[in-house]
C-alpha cells in the first residue's frame, strides 16, 4: 500500500487504444465520452486524475491512493498478464471495485454463488476444465430446445455460440477445444433475448441510478453494439429495480458501482443475466447524473482516508 504523499487521489483504467487514439471512429468516441464524463465529475470533487492504460508499465502505481476500472476492455485477450499486474498493483494502490470483487466477479461461476442464494439465473450446467462430456450429453442431460455456450472467463461475446440440438455435432471439434483449456457455461437459450433484448440496470453505491435496453441486430443474439447491437434508453418497472437491488444485496460484496443485466427467461420471470462489477459499461452519456454520484461516492472514500 502507500507510503509516501500520492500525487494522484485517483487513476481511471482503460486500455492502451482509448489513450490519446490517433483515430476515433463512432465507437471511440463513446469510449473516451464515458470516461470523460467520469474524469470531469471527479475533478469537480476537488479530485487529481489521471487516465492510464492498465498495462502501463512506466506508470508508478504507488503515485495513486486510488485506480477505478472503467474501460479496461483489452484484458478479455490478455487475461494472464492481467491476473499478474491485479495482483502487483493491489499492492500499491487501492482498486475499485476492490480486487476481491474482481477475483470474484471474473469468473462466471459466481453465478452458482448468487443462485444459491435465490437469485433466478438462466438454467445453467457448468463444464469444467477437462470434463470428459460431449454436446449431445449435455443437451440430453438438460433437455433444453436451444442453448448458449460461453466461457466461463470472457466478456464482449467471446467465444459465445447458439447451438440446437441437431446441429451440436457441428460444434463438437470446437467445444472439446475449448474444455481443454478453460470452463464453459452451458446455458438454455432464453427466446426473450430475441423478442425483448437485455434490460442493464445501473446501480452507484447500490442503488438503482439510471437503464437501458439492448437489443440484437436482425438473425443475431448478441446484443453487444459492437456485434451489431443497439441501444435504448429504457424506464424499467418496479420489480426490475427490486430485482437488481436483490442481486447487490445476495452477492458477498457491496461494490461502488454495478451493472445487472436481466433476460425474462423462458416461464417470463426476469433473471439475471450478468452480474457486471469490474469494467461494465455504464451509459454515462445517457445519464450524467450517474457520473456525479459515483464521482461522490469516490470523494467520500477520498476523504474518509
Amino acid at each position: 500500500m502507500l507510503t509516501g504523499k500520492a500525487m494522484f487521489d485517483i487513476v481511471i483504467l482503460t486500455d492502451h487504444r482509448y489513450v490519446n487514439p490517433e483515430k476515433v471512429d463512432w465507437y471511440t468516441q463513446q469510449v473516451l465520452d464515458e470516461d470523460r464524463l467520469l474524469q470531469t465529475a471527479l475533478e469537480n470533487k476537488g479530485l487529481t486524475v489521471c487516465k492510464k492504460d492498465w498495462a502501463d508499465k512506466n506508470f508508478d502505481w504507488t503515485s495513486s491512493k486510488y485506480a477505478i476500472f472503467r474501460t479496461t476492455w483489452d484484458y478479455f485477450e490478455r487475461f494472464d498478464e492481467f491476473f499478474i499486474w491485479l495482483e502487483d498493483t493491489k499492492k500499491k494502490t487501492t482498486f475499485i471495485n476492490s480486487s476481491e470483487i474482481i477475483n470474484w466477479n471474473i469468473d462466471k461461476h459466481y453465478l452458482q454463488d448468487l443462485a444459491k442464494n435465490k437469485v433466478n439465473i438462466a438454467p445453467t450446467l457448468f463444464v469444467e476444465k477437462g470434463d470428459r462430456i460431449t454436446l449431445a450429453q449435455l443437451f440430453d442431460k438438460a433437455n433444453w430446445k436451444e442453448a448458449v455456450l460461453k466461457p466461463a472467463i470472457s466478456g464482449a461475446a467471446r467465444q459465445t455460440y447458439r447451438i440446437h440440438p441437431n446441429n451440436c455435432s457441428e460444434f463438437e471439434t470446437l467445444f472439446q477445444k475449448l474444455i481443454e483449456n478453460e470452463s464453459m457455461l452451458f446455458q438454455e437459450f432464453l427466446n426473450n433475448i430475441i423478442t425483448q433484448g437485455e434490460i442493464s440496470l445501473i446501480l452507484i453505491g447500490g442503488k438503482y441510478t439510471h437503464a437501458v435496453k439492448k437489443i440484437a441486430k436482425k438473425g443475431d443474439f448478441r446484443v453487444q453494439d459492437d456485434h451489431g447491437g443497439r441501444v435504448e434508453k429504457y424506464t424499467p418497472t418496479k420489480e426490475e429495480i427490486l430485482f437488481a437491488e436483490n442481486c447487490l444485496i445476495a452477492s458477498p460484496f457491496k461494490p461502488k458501482y454495478a451493472r445487472v443485466d436481466i433476460v425474462y427467461d423462458n416461464n417470463n420471470k426476469p433473471s439475471l443475466s450478468e452480474l457486471e462489477l469490474i469494467e461494465p459499461e455504464l451509459w454515462f452519456r445517457n445519464y450524467p447524473l450517474a457520473a456525479e454520484k459515483l464521482a461522490e461516492e469516490i470523494s467520500n472514500l477520498v476523504i474518509s482516508k
